[in-house]
């Protein structure tokens, strides 16, 4: 049994930087869908159990407009304006009435649950439920030091990284982004200092909704498109936005790329099944040790 155990425990040591590397890339798409969601969080104090299903939403517009020949890369784009728009319609037709009357974190959970099966259940009627592709060439994986790392996997980091940037420019050199920051901190105080909240609120959900977008039309790249590949990522992008500090965009991808490699190396152990458990795992721990996540939160 011992023999078993140190041959098994090997054999796992040598498959780490290979696992490590996947867990990066996973940890690229849970960094992009996180950052989406502690930011409607931090600054409009949402709680949105539809952010998964905005994701999906994302990856199956991608495929749409890639179905009619359009190059992935412009596809995303496209993509990303159609999840901002449907995010906006959601910001009309539902959040500002209930910030108007005050409701209760409970209802706003609650209408966000609904608007999640409302928005896979579109998707599932308008493009079936069985699992797809997209439209393009198939690329070798790449033999870095006797570590494969396929192509796509690679790619979906560097476009994390790149789009990161772009967040990180926003936020911190852009008169947006230091309002953004003033609303995340104290609302009121914003308002009174001649803060344009409803302006802020749209650029959120402007910015939230294109890096959404974009990590779903990643995971698409780098799995199969399927109606409910949001929403079993909805409890690691949970996980990250807690383990992070709620609020905190850094935070958030820090974690996320934390909880993408701790999954991934978990899996020879637990099988693959059992990824979302680690995800849980960890939120429970983080909430039970540190309630105010590893940074600092804006709540």
């Amino acid at each position: 049994m011992d023999a078993q155990l140190a041959q098994f425990f090997a054999a796992w040591i040598a498959q780490l930087p290979q696992l490590t590397i996947n867990g990066i890339a996973v940890g690229s798409i849970i960094a992009l869908g996180a950052v989406g969601l502690t930011l409607t969080y931090g600054i409009l104090r949402l709680s949105n159990f539809a952010h998964g299903d905005f994701l999906t939403l994302g990856a199956y517009l991608t495929l749409f407009v890639n179905t009619f020949g359009v190059n992935i890369w412009l596809s995303m784009v496209l993509a990303a304006l159609g999840t901002v728009g449907a995010m906006l319609l959601s910001e009309k037709l539902l959040w500002s009435r209930m910030r108007s009357i005050r409701a209760t974190s409970t209802t706003f959970i609650i209408i966000s649950i609904g608007l999640a099966l409302f928005l896979r259940n579109g998707i599932i009627f308008i493009w079936g439920g069985g699992n797809q592709k997209y439209n393009v060439p198939v690329s070798p994986a790449l033999d870095i030091g006797g570590i494969k790392v396929p192509q796509v996997k690679l790619l979906v980091f560097v476009l994390a990284v790149l789009a990161i940037l772009v967040l990180h420019y926003l936020l911190q050199n852009t008169k947006i982004g230091k309002a953004m920051r003033a609303v995340a901190d104290d609302i009121d105080l914003a308002r009174v200092s001649g803060i344009n909240v409803d302006h802020v609120v749209v650029w959120t959900w402007v910015i939230a909704g294109s890096v959404t977008s974009l990590g779903g039309s990643m995971l698409g790249l780098s799995e199969a498109v399927r109606p409910n590949m949001g929403w079993f990522l909805i409890l690691p992008l949970f996980a990250s936005v807690i383990l992070g500090g709620i609020g905190n965009p850094y935070g958030a991808i820090a974690a996320a790329f934390i909880i993408g490699i701790v999954q991934e190396i978990s899996t020879p152990w637990l099988g693959s099944q059992y990824k979302q458990g680690v995800a849980l795992l960890i939120m429970i721990l983080v909430l039970l040790i540190r309630p105010k996540g590893l940074f600092r939160g804006t709540i």
